[in-house]
């Protein structure tokens, strides 16, 4: 499986930026908003290995990266059947 980091047009989070989000078809999806840009980049690369060795895609609170430890605004879970989340899309 290849792991991507891909920027996107918009998140819908105007009023929260800047904003970052961690989805994969099997697991959780995790947006985070109002993070620092300029301090932030150390926090989201070891969110996304976390996040990548994960089972689920829940990282608990306390061991997020401090700046992540906060400014969550979303954690929506997968699509199920996971093949269904591409289908007809």
């Amino acid at each position: 499986m290849a792991n991507t980091i891909a920027p996107v047009d918009c998140l819908s989070a105007c009023n929260r930026p800047c904003v970052v989000a961690y989805a994969t078809p099997h697991k959780t999806t995790l947006m985070f908003g109002d993070l620092p840009p300029l301090q932030s980049a150390i926090a989201i690369l070891q969110l996304a290995e976390q996040y990548y060795a994960s089972s689920d895609g829940l990282i608990p609170r306390q061991e997020r990266p401090d700046i992540l430890k906060k400014g969550i605004l979303a954690r929506i879970p997968p699509c199920q059947p996971a093949s269904s989340c591409t289908e007809g899309n």
